[in-house]
């Protein structure tokens, strides 16, 4: 996410990588629908982890060509959407639990820093090796209503034989 709310991922590093020229991961083979279903599903983890009450934008995934691959074939699943918590003052809160709840089980944080913005917001980047998942997760505790974007974004799956991908 920009400071703007707006999506910009980072280039996601990850150590197993089907795709050794991007660093994308190869998730697997799957049709479109199975594989927003699977993001949804970290998605839905990832609300679970903030802890906190509060509001997530409706926002759906999207589907996407995997960059260098033949986009016939090869898609990436991501998924922006914001979480509002009902106090302002929770919004700390929230992205401590995240930090916490992104370093055990199958995730792993690889990177955690202040942006350039005038507010110096918190970014945390973490992988699911597991799941071929990664997540993006900006606090935006400064503005004057607190909020965290977070954008969940798959590997690449390649569709099963006779089938098409429904990019979005």
């Amino acid at each position: 996410m920009t400071n703007d709310g707006t999506p910009e991922s980072p280039t996601t590093n990850t150590s197993e990588s089907g795709d050794s020229a991007s660093g994308i991961p190869h998730a697997g083979t799957a049709g479109t629908d199975e594989a927003v279903a699977a993001v949804k599903a970290v998605s839905s983890q990832i609300y679970d982890f903030l802890g906190v009450p509060g509001t997530a934008s409706q926002a759906g995934p999207g589907v996407k060509a995997c960059s260098g691959k033949d986009p016939d074939t090869y898609f990436q699943v991501y998924h922006p959407w914001n979480f509002t918590p009902e106090s302002g003052a929770d919004n700390d809160v929230a992205v401590e639990n995240l930090k916490e709840k992104l370093g055990t089980g199958d995730w792993v944080i690889k990177s955690s820093y202040r942006d350039n913005s005038a507010n110096k917001n918190l970014n945390i980047v973490a992988d699911n090796d597991a799941k071929k998942m990664s997540v993006w997760i900006v606090g935006y505790s400064k503005r004057d209503t607190p909020s965290i974007g977070i954008e969940v974004t798959s590997g690449c799956y390649r569709v099963p034989e006779g089938q098409t991908i429904q990019h979005s």
